[in-house]
């Protein structure tokens, strides 16, 4: 699992089926920006505690297929 800081939202006109309805937001993680799934409603930000691999396909759901997902909000 890893901690990092939400940047932003990232919009796509077009996905895959699977992708309908998922959020999608950027996490800024040391020195490098992810695209994670965000299953819990994280706001620009907060810190969130990310999932990645297998793990972010549990998260997120059985057919979703994503490679790191937003799983926990940190509280300050």
């Amino acid at each position: 699992m890893l901690l990092g800081q939400v940047a932003g939202k990232v919009w796509a006109t077009k996905k895959a089926p699977n992708l309908t309805g998922q959020a999608f937001l950027t996490v800024e993680v040391g020195d490098r920006l992810l695209v994670c799934a965000d299953c819990v409603g994280a706001g620009e930000g907060e810190q969130v505690l990310i999932a990645t691999g297998g793990a972010a396909r549990i998260a997120a759901g059985a057919d979703v297929p994503v490679d790191a997902a937003i799983i926990g909000i940190i509280d300050p």
